[in-house]
This record gives structure tokens, sequence and C-alpha cells, in this order.
């Protein structure tokens, strides 16, 4: 098939660049190549074009011949000012927004649509007295006093967590969540109104090979990666009990080449995950091992917007799509600790 591949040069689009040319699919790459994501001097890669999704006329020249659409590209991050949120806008809904026009211009119907599972917000709760329980923001009161995990509001129980399908409720916390879902509703509503076919990948925690170096928008196994290159122990907030799933980015990478050789009627979203539950301190004690030392300290500090846990039901995507990752989180995260990173990263997210 010939794929257009939007956000080609980042972290996990060259993931999935390489995937689906390895797969023996003509990939037509772009990138907008931000100063954000790549660094402010970053060379465009062999192979990719530098494009700006948002430029509707250059799409509809890329879109000729296509049959299926890889969409990547979007500023990542959960951002860490209101300033950030015209930058997520632009690039990931409005940007997004263009391209599913420009699809319909040129009688494409097949999307693949990266999004994340940061859609859900916090993940599922229950308790043994007070049964499933929707969790708001955590108590400050409680967060001081070390008390990190949610309580039941009418028995005062601490709450243990679930899996989250995707059919749980959709309640994004950061400005990164909400553009991530308008993507998901956009893709939606077209699919409904052309008759095409969405698959949207609710990627968990990647990590992996050519991940960016430290920066505010870093996921967190970059951010201990870089502590320990430093010879410092990495920060461990809360407990270190908060729990997560964290997939390789050639499990990703997988993923996309099966949802694009297999297109699913209608709009479908599916978690992209390891099915295999780690807490952020393991991860960090994974990383420190790894590199031996220094081991990771536990500081009690909070963010109070935080999710506390966020776990994903692989089982949808096994079932319809056929994906099972096959990357151990302690392996991969073990193979990381000394993986190549992106030698140079953004400071921020982008300007409009």
């Amino acid at each position: 098939m010939r794929v257009l591949l939007t956000g080609a040069a980042g972290f996990i689009g060259s993931h999935v660049h390489s995937g689906l040319s390895a797969a023996g699919h003509e990939v037509v790459a772009v990138d907008a190549m931000l100063s954000a994501a790549h660094g402010p001097a970053a060379a465009v890669p062999h192979g990719v074009r530098h494009v700006d999704v948002r430029n509707p006329d250059t799409l509809d020249v890329l879109l000729r011949g296509i049959d299926v659409v890889c969409h990547q590209a979007a500023v990542v991050g959960a951002g860490v000012s209101a300033q950030d949120a015209p930058g997520y806008a632009s690039h990931n809904d409005f940007g997004t927004a263009v391209v599913l026009a420009a699809m319909d211009r040129a009688g494409c119907r097949k999307l693949v649509l990266a999004s994340s599972m940061v859609v859900y917000g916090e993940g599922r709760y229950y308790g043994e007295q007070c049964g499933a329980v929707e969790v708001g923001v955590r108590r400050r009161a409680d967060l001081d006093a070390g008390i990190f995990d949610h309580r039941c509001q009418e028995t005062g129980e601490l709450l243990t967590w679930g899996s989250v399908g995707e059919d749980a409720p959709l309640r994004p916390r950061s400005l990164y969540a909400a553009s991530k879902l308008a993507q998901e509703n956009y893709a939606a509503a077209w699919a409904t109104a052309t008759g095409a076919c969405v698959t949207a990948l609710r990627y968990h925690n990647v990590y992996g090979d050519g991940m960016p170096r430290d920066t505010p928008y870093s996921g967190v196994a970059a951010i201990f990666r870089s502590s320990l290159e430093a010879g410092q122990a990495p920060q461990v907030y809360e407990d270190g009990r908060q729990t997560r799933d964290f997939v390789d980015v050639t499990d990703v990478a997988a993923a996309n080449l099966a949802a694009v050789q297999q297109p699913l009627p209608g709009f479908v979203a599916l978690n992209i995950s390891s099915g295999r539950p780690i807490t952020i301190g393991e991860v960090a004690s994974a990383l420190a091992i790894a590199r031996g030392g220094p081991d990771p300290v536990v500081t009690g500090r909070y963010r109070a917007a935080d999710v506390r846990h966020i776990v994903a039901d692989p089982d949808r995507a096994r079932r319809i799509l056929g994906f099972v990752a096959q990357v151990d989180p302690i392996e991969g995260l073990t193979r990381f600790a000394s993986a190549p990173l992106r030698a140079a990263a953004g400071v921020g997210a982008p300007t409009v």
C-alpha cells in the first residue's frame, strides 16, 4: 500500500516509518520538524519531506494515490504552562482537522490515528465496600499526609485500581490530553460523515531507542535515564507505587503496521500497551540497576494534578487487531538504560 505518514521524523514516527518500509509499503513520509520536538537546528532526515500538515494545498498534492494515512504528527507532553494551549490546539487539533478535510477531498477513507492513554485521565477504581468508584482530584490534605491512593468519599476506604478498557469514560486532565481527545472526536465525526475507517491507537507509556532526552515534555523513563547519566539518583514522586503500563516503541510500531494492513470499520479505539503493569518505582529501579546506580530516591513530593494509576486492558487490540506486545517492560527498560537517545531536544511547546 501507499501510506502517508505524518510526524515521520519523530521518536515514534521514525520507528513506524522503518516498520512500514520493512513490510514493503511505499511510505510518503513528512514532518514539520518543530524545534520543540527536534531542537532548533535539526536536519530533515533522509527520506522525509519537510511539511506542515496544516497546509491544505501541500496535502492535496501529497494525498494523490494514497491508500491510508498514518497520522503521528502531534505536539506531545503534558504541558507545563497554560501558555502551551494554543500550540497544542493549533498543531494537534487544527492540524488533524486539515488532514481529515484533505483526505475527504482526495477520497482517502482509511486513517490510523496516534492517540494516547491520557484521554482517560484517572484509571478505574473500586473498593470492597463501595464497589466501582469514579474518582476526582485527590485531596491535598491526603497528599500532604502521604496518602496517595484515592479514597471512597462515602466509606473512606482506600481504593484499588483496575485495568481500563476502551469504553471507560474519557476525562482529560492536561492540555495535551484535551488535544488528543479532540483529535479522536474530529476523527470519529469524520468517519461517521464519510463512512471511513479510523483506528485510534491509544499509546500507553512509550519508551525506547531514539527517545528525546530530558526536557519538561519528556516521559519519566527518559527523565530517570538522564539523571542516571549525570550520576544523580532518579527522583521518584509520591511513594513510587503509582502504576502504569510501559510499552516499547518497537511494539508501538508493530501495532501501527497491523492497523495499516487491517482497516477496521468505523471508528475504533484500541489500547496499545504491554499488558504488564509496572510501578514508577520499579521503572526507576530497573534503570538504576542496569546502569549500576545510584539508587532511586522516593521523595514523597507530588503534583496535585497527577493521576495515581492508569493501566490498560489490552484485550480488544489482541482480539480484533491481533496485536500482542512482545517486549517485557523490565527487559525493555533494562535495554533502554543504555539505548541511544536523541542528542537534541526542544525546551518547550511550539508557538502557534
